[in-house]
């Protein structure tokens, strides 16, 4: 355990004020507790365990830079038999190349395109090419949604996060981004929150076992502003394998960065887009400003870029990672 009140005789300026008060709560300290403790606070049903909290971190921010798969999702195909898979533009393992080519620290292989049939052979031998070509798997994404009511299509939902949280582990993909969902037709938000946090509950559960990391993504629907995805996080039960997927580009709000610092304390993994959505107006994002964000926050981690943009993405993508690389080393300095 972190001796603070020894860290900060011996250096004083390592923390500020307001970050030794925020260290002293209870839920910041129940993510340095030892794994019983943790245990025995959520079986006593302490109120310091009922939500997800503010990820507890040292001073200072750590960024390191990768891309996900998405970037390329026109040219990639999305769970193909092996034939398809095969005569794709660009396959998994292309992409992997790619990511080392431009001098990337990680790959975030999204799994929408793996083939359909997923074998152990098949994610050792990503895990060894990626390893091989001095990268890590950041993480990697599913496209669920917790929102739907009970019946096969919630299960099925379910049943893929379990299925992924396993293939996560496989590979050493440290994090997968979930998504919330959206309101069904006919339905309260209230109800689809609450059935979003009981699938958040459920599935944190078994990637805590599997030591995999659930990370919440500002993604539309019932996470489409700030307040949403707070009000998702405070039902949360508080565990260190939960947190945010900060997305920069996904908040069409008139505010998109004010939002993005509302939810920096809770990130666990952070991903970049070319574009931001003032109002739903595109214009161009402000990478400088999005990592100042997240360093405020002493996020240490991955900030990935996902690309979405018209521009072929072989000739975007290296300009803005030089643009993310130079953002962060300035905001080093």
């Amino acid at each position: 355990m972190i001796d603070r009140q020894k860290v900060r005789r011996t250096n004083p300026t390592m923390f500020s004020d307001c970050e030794v008060t925020q260290m002293r709560s209870s839920r910041r300290d129940l993510l340095f507790a030892a794994p019983g403790a943790i245990a025995a606070a959520m079986v006593s049903g302490s109120s310091s365990v009922r939500a997800a909290a503010p990820i507890a971190r040292l001073a200072g921010s750590h960024m390191k830079l990768s891309l996900a798969a998405y970037s390329f999702d026109r040219y990639l195909i999305k769970r193909g038999t092996p034939e398809q898979v095969a005569a794709a533009k660009m396959t998994i393992e292309q992409f992997i190349d790619y990511c080392a080519e431009i001098n990337l620290d990680g790959t975030e292989l999204t799994s929408y395109y793996f083939p359909i049939d997923i074998p152990p052979e098949y994610l050792a031998s990503l895990k060894e090419r990626c390893f091989r070509l001095g990268l890590d798997i950041s993480g990697t994404a599913i496209g669920n949604d917790f929102c739907l009511p009970e019946g096969p299509k919630r299960n099925q939902n379910l049943m893929m996060c379990r299925e992924w949280i396993d293939h996560a582990a496989m590979l050493g993909a440290p994090v997968i981004r979930i998504f919330a969902g959206s309101v069904p037709a006919g339905d309260s938000e209230e109800a689809a929150r609450e059935r979003c946090v009981a699938g958040i509950n459920e599935s944190l559960d078994y990637a805590s076992q599997r030591g995999v990391f659930l990370a919440l993504e500002n993604h539309g629907g019932i996470t489409s502003t700030s307040e949403q995805i707070l009000k998702i996080i405070e039902g949360v039960k508080a565990s260190p394998w939960f947190g945010v997927n900060l997305d920069g580009g996904n908040f069409k709000t008139p505010d998109p960065y004010f939002d993005l610092e509302r939810i920096a304390p809770y990130t666990i993994n952070a991903q970049l887009k070319a574009t931001v959505f003032p109002n739903g107006i595109a214009e161009k994002a402000d990478l400088q400003r999005v990592i100042a964000i997240l360093k405020r926050a002493n996020y240490r981690g991955y900030v990935v870029l996902e690309y979405e943009d018209q521009e072929d993405p072989r000739t975007a993508i290296p300009t803005l990672i030089q643009k993310m690389r130079d953002a962060i080393h300035s905001q080093e300095s």
